[in-house]
């Protein structure tokens, strides 16, 4: 959306908003860059970037209030069970409504009148149409450029590489649990540090909340970052998924590689990675 702002096919926007988790790879936030600098600031539209914390050391720390990740969990009695996703919202979501109403002049907790709105272009495309969804606030309006367009994520792909933009990454936190075991390979394999990092702090939250363990209230059992809840370094990611099969065959798309769905990176409003779970 911000390219076909910039190439002049839709309206000029205002304001590109970036939520940053602070645990993006290093090929995100390099993108970012280069967008930002090729793209955005010709057509003279700002990128702001917004935070609510490093999700990472929070979840580490036994003193920062953490919103949960969709761990896997293993039980005592050995049956498997999934932690609440509370973190999409904590660190997508609320950045960005906290920015918006900043923008309109009315940070929070002031009152948003009643007729004063922000319009909000969200990039769900064609194929996913059905996630298309009014907003949960009187101060936005929800608006979906491309599908309005009729372009399909194949239609996108084609134009981010036309214009040199096919290595486009996708976002979505390093550790995040809805990895599928490509992108889970993909670090392994090209990233040492990235990798060295995930798989030790698959180890750390092993007990679960750092400040629930503080507080005396421990996990009742251990957690995992892979769907097989086992070690991440022990994980059998080099095991092809269902999904990943049939992509080789051309009935599906390369990246829906989810054993029972697809993923696509985290996106505050438009996040497939739930349907997985």
């Amino acid at each position: 959306m911000l390219l076909l702002s910039a190439l002049g096919e839709l309206p000029k926007l205002d304001y590109a908003i970036f939520a940053d988790t602070r645990w993006e790879p290093t090929q995100v936030y390099a993108h970012l860059d280069r967008i930002e600098h090729e793209i955005a600031r010709p057509a003279s539209i700002p990128i702001l970037r917004v935070s609510s914390g490093d999700i990472r050391a929070d979840a580490l720390n036994p003193e920062h209030r953490f919103a949960s990740m969709p761990l896997y969990i293993r039980n005592p009695d050995g049956g498997n069970g999934m932690a609440r996703r509370q973190c999409t919202s904590e660190y997508k979501i609320k950045p960005i409504k906290r920015q918006v109403r900043a923008l309109l002049g009315y940070p929070y907790p002031a009152r948003v009148p009643s007729g004063v709105v922000v319009e909000q272009w969200i990039g769900i495309s064609t194929d996913e149409f059905h996630r298309a969804k009014d907003a949960d606030v009187r101060y936005t309006r929800n608006r979906f450029p491309l599908i309005e367009m009729g372009l399909s994520r194949e239609d996108c792909l084609g134009l981010l590489a036309e214009f040199d933009l096919a290595s486009t990454p996708k976002s979505a936190c390093l550790g995040c649990p809805y990895h599928g075991n490509a992108q889970w390979r993909a670090i392994r394999d090209t990233s040492p540090a990235a990798w060295a990092d995930v798989v030790d702090f698959d180890r750390r939250i092993r007990a679960g909340n750092a400040r629930a363990n503080a507080e005396g209230r421990p996990l009742l059992g251990q957690a995992f970052l892979h769907r097989s809840r086992v070690p991440l370094d022990q994980a059998p990611i080099d095991k092809p998924t269902r999904h990943e099969l049939l992509a080789r065959q051309d009935r599906l798309p390369l990246d829906d590689e989810w054993e029972h769905g697809p993923t696509d990176g985290c996106s505050p409003y438009a996040c497939r990675s739930g349907d997985a779970a």
